[in-house]
């Protein structure tokens, strides 16, 4: 595809701490092996750490900086999110989740879209053929989800700027290949570029991403319809008033920039 970039590959390691299986990079893991021996897991390693800003998603995700190395990272543990959530909660089937986030964020960075990089995972037992899972990814800092920005949260974000990024960010994904079933406004990421003078936008949640040959149009109308869903769905449960004039203008120029 066009304007696909090359990332690096770092080496993998994989190998157990007590009943842990812990995967990550292999100049991260023994550090991170210490961490899930002294505190658990990684997830109340990370939660022991003093907090730059709370972060929240499905569940409280830590920063902290791990030890002996330059890297702050994003430590989260997995929940399941739709109707079922409160059945299944936290615990996934073999092999779970993790590696393929990690392989669609290393895709993703290659064809040029950014995401947090997956520098490493854990699983814990949690049944016959199942686990719970913490991920650690590399922190992004001074980010602020779309949704907070639509709400008038993130007072860093100037909102203009941030409707742009996002435009790009959903003719990028439609030029790549690239559909996200759960495109929404949390998971959608506004950073300030090198001087602040504009905003990129990350791409998170991208374990259900796909990629496919299907023609950019199309991916664009399916990734489009999802956010517009999220967008209406936000404003009402923030008891926000929606801007029809102000969304269908928003829409039509993803539609054009992907064009």
């Amino acid at each position: 595809m066009s304007g696909v970039t090359s990332v690096e590959v770092p080496a993998w390691h994989s190998g157990t701490v007590g009943r842990t299986r812990l995967v990550a990079h292999a100049a991260l893991h023994d550090a991170l092996a210490e961490c899930v021996r002294a505190h658990g897991t990684l997830h109340r390693w990370a939660a022991t750490v003093p907090q730059p800003r709370a972060l929240q998603g499905r569940g409280v995700v830590y920063v902290a900086s791990i030890p002996g190395h330059h890297d702050t990272v994003a430590v989260r543990h997995a929940w399941h999110g739709g109707l079922f959530a409160p059945l299944t909660g936290d615990r996934f089937f073999m092999p779970t989740r993790a590696p393929r986030e990690a392989a669609a964020s290393a895709t993703l960075r290659a064809r040029g879209i950014l995401t947090p990089e997956v520098l490493a995972y854990a699983l814990y037992p949690a049944g016959p053929g199942m686990r719970r899972v913490d991920v650690c990814t590399r922190f992004v800092p001074d980010g602020w989800d779309f949704g907070a920005v639509l709400a008038g949260h993130a007072a860093t974000i100037a909102r203009p700027l941030a409707e742009r990024a996002v435009i790009r960010l959903l003719a990028q994904l439609a030029q790549q290949g690239v559909l996200h079933p759960d495109l929404n406004v949390k998971n959608i990421l506004l950073v300030p570029t090198t001087g602040r003078e504009s905003l990129d936008a990350w791409l998170l949640d991208v374990d259900v991403v796909e990629f496919r040959s299907t023609p950019p149009r199309q991916l664009l109308a399916i990734n489009l319809a999802r956010l517009e869903r999220s967008i209406r769905k936000w404003h009402a449960r923030h008891d926000l008033t929606l801007d029809e004039s102000w969304l269908a203008g928003f829409l039509a120029s993803a539609v054009v920039a992907a064009t």
